[in-house]
Parts: structure tokens; sequence; C-alpha cells
């Protein structure tokens, strides 16, 4: 008998070589992304594309109940991944089949799935979930903040833990479909736009979507009962404001400043290019909170911040970060400057507009007030550290760096660079060296050593740099009209 020797196709071969990866090959995704200063944030293995939250909260016992889907693609080969999330968790599905969970750490929630997920694998994963946020302490701290008549949710750096499972990192954004039931006559807010709203047994359902890459912490949920208006801006954006019915001296104050915002938005279009997303407004909650947050489309206002009266010039800060912080995120958080640098310093710009002290005058005066041996000079806003992320010199000697930048490249250069960053960098993610690499590029000069003596040396420039920087005021600086109420936003920075 002869035997033929088969010899098998290309197509064949490819099979024969396509042996799946062993158990060993899949290794867990990483507890958190290495952050800086908060290395236990957000989680490896994976990349999220899209939340979709649907939730029912009653104001009364403060129960949320809630089913996040989840969907990502896988960055390794995943034998198991963390979701950043404190509340009590009955049921998780990957790819439509039960998982086994357990939680670790602060607020970790590890996730086995039924099978090893493949690297560039598309998946699912649905958690089902209830708890009291109020009630969740991390390091005796709660982001979840009841009121009169609802919550609110709004925190940095950390606020998605308290009501939604998630990779808890700025650097893995994604879009948001935000669906929340409450009692009727109690409504829901969330960003971006409202795609509807139904009636049903007593309950409410409010339907968010914001449809623009979003960071985790600039999701935000607001429950209760408020006064709400709504507007176009010129470009056809549509603007949502909402006023708590119960903010008492402060609510005339809060709406003042805040129904300002179509009239801001046009104008800081006109300084930083095209608005990025799909909405834009503002709310104030009764929460007895001074700070103010920019919350993706619909930033937060504290009732506090307009215990002093109207203060238009924090919401011109908190619609600057749309661009500087929403838009363009940072990608460590030690690179803070590349959000509230930009953000205060749009304040300069607004009261050189409204003609109550221009850029160089608030530089100037800045300059000035701070003597070599004040502790303004300690805090690098490159590089803060945790503990002075929000400290006031992040702010004042940011925008005060902005300045220096100003004349040193002259107005054509400098008020390119703040149109072409966030426009080149859209929905992404940047850090103070891109920055640095940046403006070299579009001003044709070696920025590296400016930088490092405005961001980064814990010491006052030396008056000739500050004088070639910043001009040369002669005499006493005069405090600018517009400085107390950019000093009155620095109480409003602290999260």
């Amino acid at each position: 008998m002869r035997h033929r020797l088969l010899v098998p196709g290309a197509a064949a071969l490819s099979l024969l070589l396509a042996i799946p990866a062993s158990a060993a090959d899949f290794t867990p995704g990483a507890p958190g992304v290495g952050d800086t200063y908060y290395p236990e944030s957000g989680n490896g293995g994976y990349d999220v594309s899209h939340y979709d939250l649907r939730l029912k909260y009653q104001p009364k016992t403060d129960l949320l109940e809630g089913t996040a889907t989840l969907l990502a693609t896988t960055t390794q080969d995943l034998s198991r991944f963390n979701l950043d999330f404190g509340l009590k968790v009955s049921e998780i599905r990957v790819n439509g089949k039960k998982a086994t969970f357990a939680t670790s750490g602060k607020h970790e929630l590890e996730v086995t799935p039924a099978a090893p997920l493949e690297k560039g694998r598309q998946i699912s994963v649905v958690v089902r979930y209830a708890g009291k946020p109020s009630e969740l302490k991390i390091d005796d701290f709660t982001a979840w903040a009841r009121t009169p008549d609802g919550a609110v949710i709004a925190q940095e750096p950390d606020s998605a833990v308290w009501w939604f499972p998630s990779n808890d990192h700025p650097t893995d954004k994604a879009t948001y479909d935000v669906s929340v039931a409450v009692p009727d006559g109690t409504q829901a807010l969330s960003n971006g736009v409202l795609a509807s709203q139904t009636s049903k047994l007593g309950w409410t359902r409010y339907n968010w979507r914001s449809d623009k890459p979003q960071a985790t912490y600039l999701t935000t949920l607001a429950v209760g009962k408020f006064d709400i208006t709504t507007d176009t801006t010129a470009n056809g954006l549509p603007v949502i404001n909402a006023v708590s019915k119960d903010l008492g001296a402060n609510e005339g104050s809060a709406r003042a400043s805040i129904e300002r915002t179509t009239e801001i938005t046009e104008w800081l279009e006109s300084v930083f290019g095209p608005y990025p997303f799909n909405a834009v407004g503002g709310y104030v909650p009764n929460v007895p909170a001074r700070y103010a947050l920019e919350t993706q489309t619909r930033p937060f206002y504290g009732k506090k911040a307009f215990d002093r009266g109207t203060n238009v010039s924090v919401v011109v800060h908190e619609l600057a970060h749309q661009w500087y912080g929403d838009s363009v995120s940072l990608k460590d958080w030690k690179d803070i400057w590349i959000n509230e640098g930009f953000a205060a310093y749009s304040q300069w710009l607004w009261s050189e507009k409204e003609g109550e002290g221009t850029a160089q005058e608030l530089a100037d005066y800045v300059y000035a007030q701070h003597p070599a041996d004040d502790p303004f000079w300690k805090v690098k806003p490159g590089n803060p550290g945790a503990e002075n992320q929000f400290d006031g010199a992040v702010y004042d000697r940011g925008a005060l760096a902005l300045q220096a930048l100003r004349n040193k490249v002259g107005d054509k250069v400098f008020f390119d660079l703040l149109k072409s960053w966030p426009t080149e960098h859209k929905y992404g993610n940047a850090s103070v060296a891109d920055f640095v690499t940046f403006a070299e590029k579009k001003s044709g000069k070696k920025l590296a050593g400016f930088f490092d003596t405005w961001l980064f040396q814990p010491s006052k420039p030396a008056a000739g740099a500050a004088k070639r920087s910043l001009g040369a005021p002669r005499g006493p600086v005069a405090q600018p009209k517009s400085w107390k109420q950019i000093a009155a936003t620095h109480d409003t920075h602290g999260h």
C-alpha cells in the first residue's frame, strides 16, 4: 500500500499554529494606573468607551439602586480586572455570563470573568448594586452630599466610587448615558443634554446623554427641586442652568452669576476656539459648600460660593475648564497646572475685557504682593504635590507664568497657543511637559528654562527675570478693581 504525504494548505496551517494561549499567559489587570499622587486610582488591562447608568434614587432614605453597563476593550490578556467602586454589589456579568467578585483595598472591586479575556477583545460588564452613598466613607470622607430635598455628587479628584463602578482616572474617558428615576416632583440633573423624560407610578425618569469623551470625576448627578432655565448660544448650543429653590439669601446672586453662562461661553470661544461639547450650563444646589467644580457641560457651584454676592469670575473659571481640563485633561494629577493655570488666567483675561484690570496689572500685583520669603513661592505649579494640589499658588502663580509667557512670545503667538492647544489635543490627555514642547514648537523659542523658572523652582523668580517677562512697574502696584472677586474665587477651589 502506498501512503501519500498530505501537505496542509496555508489556511489549514494557520489554524494549526493559532494555538490558544495557556491560562498562565493571562494575568490580572493592575489595581491602579500608577498616578504620581493617587496610585490606587484607575485600573489596568482595559479601556472603557461607554457607561450606561440606570439608577433609582429615593431622597428620603438615601437609597441608590443601580445597574451599570460598561463597554470596554481589553488591553492585555486578562485573567481578572478591577473596578473602582464602594457600594454593595449583588451581581456582575461579563459578556453576559456571571462573574465572581471580591473587594480589596479602599475601593477595589476585583472581577474574575467566567473565562479569561484575550487582548483586544470588546467586552461588556454589567454591575448590579445598591446602597446609601452618604454612609460610604473612604479615609473618613464621603463625596456624596445630601440636601434637604435630594443629593449631589461633585468632587475632585474622586467622586465616581460613591455612585457607579468605573475605571476612575482621567486617562480613561468615555461617553455616558445617565438615566435616573426619582419621586415625582423631584428633578435629576446630569451631564450633557436631556434626551427624554417619562413618568410612571409616582416616579419620573430623566435620561441624560453626554456624547463626547468625559472623565469619571467630571460626571455629576444632582437630585432635588430646581428652577431650570434654558437658552441657546449664538452657535445654537443648548444652555441648561439650574438653581435650587431653597437657596435663601444667596438665590439672587447665584442666579445672576450663572445666567451669564451664555455670554461667557460665547466670549470664551473667541479666546479658546469652538466649544467642544454638546451642551453647557451650570447648577447651584442647596449644598453648604464654598467650592465649585468644572463638571463637564454643567459646572457645579456650591451655595456658599455666592455668600459675598454675585461672582461672575468663578463662572468664567469653571467654563474655561471645559477646554482646559475637560476636553484636554491631565495625564497625571501632578499635571494640575494644565487645568488650573489656564482657568485662572481666563479670569485675568475677563478682567481685561471688562476694563477692571489688565492681565499685566494683575500679574504685577500678584508678583509684588508676595515677598521672596512668602510660602507662596515654595509651591511649584508644575508639580505642587498632592498636599498642595489646590493651593492658591497653583492658580495665581500658574496664571502669572502664563502672563510671563505672553510677554516672552508676544500676543500673536500666545493667543494662537491658547486656541491651538485645545484644538490639537481635543478629547485627549496631556502633561505639563507636553505643553512646554508644544509652546516651543509654536513659538520657535527654547522655553524649557523659562518654564522651569516659573513652574518648577520653589523660589520667587529674580527681579531681572520678572521684569523681562512681566514688564517693570514703577512705584507701588495698585490693586486692580477685579482682584477682590478673583481672590474670592480661591475659596471655591478647596475640593
